[in-house]
This record gives C-alpha cells, structure tokens and sequence, in this order.
C-alpha cells in the first residue's frame, strides 16, 4: 500500500482562501484547488492508495469544527483518507475532544504551532502529550525562514518533545525542519529515536541535490515516509522530483511510499494500544 503522509484537504467553503492564505505565506503556486475531490484525484494519477488528511485549529474555537471536519472525511472515504485531526493548548476541555476523536477512529493529530498561534515548548502542551502516548500518532510542522530560538517551532523543540515523551509517535514533517535541514542533521538525525519519523514534503522545492541526499542517508531508512504537501505540491511531480534529487531506485521509492503501513497505529489502533503497553 502507498501512502502519502502529509496532505491538506479544506472544506468547499473555505478552500479557496486556504489556497490563497498557502500562495502567500510560502509565495508558491499551489498545484491544487485544495477540495478533497482535487486531492483524491492527483493521488490516483500517481499510483497512491491511501493519503493522511491533516487538519490543524488555528485558535482554539475551531478545534471542534475542525475535528468534526476530519471525522467527516473519514468517514465519506474509508478507502481512502486517513484523517488527522488537531488540539490546540488554549482549548480547554481537550480532554473530551481526545476522547471524541478516538472513538471516532481518528488516528491522529496535526500540530502547527506557526500557524496555530503557540510555540511548541508550550507548557500546556505538556499533558497533552502525556495524554495522547499510545493513543494517537502526532505529525507536527517543524521550521520555517528565520533562526530556531525565535521560531514557534524548530528541531531542538521537537527532541526535547521526544526525549520526555517516549511512546509519544511522531512524525517529523519536512525531513525535521522546514528551511532548518542543518539544525535537523544536527539534533533529531545524530542518532535513532524509536518515536521518531521523517516526511520528505517541502524539501525537494528548496533543497539542492547534495541535501536531498543527505537528508535521506542521515534517515534510517525505514523511518522516511513520502508527504506532499498538498495542495501545495502535485503528488506525481513530487514523487518524479525526490527520486530524481535523492538518486533513489525503484525499489527504495517503494519502501518509502509504503513504510507508513509500519508506523504503529495508522492503519490498525490495537496495534498502537499493544505497543503502548509493552
């Protein structure tokens, strides 16, 4: 089964200004319209099965919107998308909503603390985390233009994150460090975290050749999952791209496209619950 780790799909309603709010920030074009209909086609054309839907609350009112969102895609397409869904610190009674989103099947949580309006050493974040080990799977957005200590989020962040919270599953989007690959080489690849997972998206646009290979050797292999970033990049174009940069053969591309299935509770919750335990 392939899997792309890392999209973003947005209700009818708001998509395009989504979209529009994407073009700027990051002063691309996006290459979707940012519907689940786009999505799920462009995922098709490109030979994958499966695709993690991420939602993410930018202020505390809308974690429940957004979570319900999520439950909704989840359960239009089964088959297809895994949802994501999303906590923010200032909610409140995220206690509830961890508990309404597991037994709603949902498998787990979008973190962007650029977007969301905290900093990742939020102290509030703390027993959320606590809360969360063994219960759901966290891809957190990690990065961005400026220096580390001035950014909401960045590697050092995220290791000590994963240094207190052991059986906390993370994946680490953008290969550890959006426009931060040196602090991410540095910090969260110097040696092997069993939480700890990489995402290829928002790389090959800014990276040279010579990082794209150095970025996946510093990975373990099978701790590289393939991410788009949608509607931000073409699933097609993007597999075409890190094959190219990353000199990868054919087989490799599979392992990565299909080293999500392993991750501990994506596709199966029991199997998230059993590790947890042990």
């Amino acid at each position: 089964m392939y899997i792309d780790i890392h999209t973003h799909a947005f209700h009818p309603k708001i998509a395009h200004k989504a979209v529009e709010h994407l073009n700027g920030h990051y002063d691309v074009a996006c290459a979707g319209n940012g519907t689940i209909d786009d999505l799920l086609q462009r995922e098709r054309k490109a030979g994958i099965d499966r695709c993690v839907v991420l939602c993410a609350a930018t202020a505390p009112a809308q974690v429940i919107p957004a979570n319900s969102y999520a439950i909704s895609l989840q359960r239009a397409y089964p088959d297809q998308v895994i949802a994501f869904g999303t906590v923010h610190p200032g909610y409140e009674q995220w206690e509830a909503e961890l508990d309404r989103l597991e037994a709603a099947g949902i498998r787990g949580m979008k973190l962007h603390p650029d977007f969301q309006g905290f900093w990742l050493s939020d102290p509030r974040l703390l027993p959320i985390f606590e809360a969360s080990q063994g219960r759901f799977v966290f891809e957190m957005h990690i990065g961005d233009r400026i220096s580390p200590e001035k950014n909401p989020s960045c590697p050092y962040k995220l290791a000590a994150i994963l240094d207190a919270f052991p059986r906390l599953q993370v994946i680490a989007a953008h290969f550890g460090g959006y426009r931060m690959w040196a602090h991410a080489l540095k910090t969260l690849m110097v040696r092997e975290r069993p939480n700890l997972w990489f995402d290829t998206s928002s790389t090959t646009p800014f990276a040279t050749p010579m990082l794209v290979k150095k970025l996946l050797a510093a990975c373990p292999p099978e701790r590289i999952l393939f991410g788009t970033d949608w509607p931000l990049y073409d699933p097609l174009e993007e597999l075409q791209r890190i094959q190219q940069m990353g000199g990868l053969s054919d087989s490799m591309m599979d392992r990565i496209l299909s080293n999500a299935t392993a991750l501990p509770g994506l596709l199966d919750r029991k199997k998230a619950r059993m590790g947890a335990a042990g």
